[in-house]
């Protein structure tokens, strides 16, 4: 599965991590058990995946999750990536 990974095209143009660098692996390392790591890695993981299932549960089923908590995710997601990139980078 490692040979399949997308390479970040902004750390090959430009040097520079993206706010997505590390989700692949993040979800590579859950898949392996190692949901500590997979934290590490990328610190917006599992609400990323909370809110993906949500929004799919929503999809597919008549019973709505309220979409309060769905936006709510959304600006919980962006702030975890925002201020774990800034981390990263400093």
């Amino acid at each position: 599965m490692e040979e399949y990974m997308l390479p970040c095209l902004n750390k090959k143009i430009f040097g520079v991590d993206c706010l997505g660098c590390g989700m692949q692996r993040s979800i590579l390392l859950i898949t392996k058990g190692e949901f500590i790591e997979a934290f590490k890695m990328y610190p917006a993981i599992y609400t990323i995946l909370l809110f993906f299932g949500l929004v799919i549960y929503n999809f597919f089923f008549k019973k709505k999750v309220k979409s309060k908590i769905i936006y709510s995710l959304a600006i919980l997601n962006i702030v975890i990536i925002i201020t774990s990139y800034i981390y990263k980078i400093y």
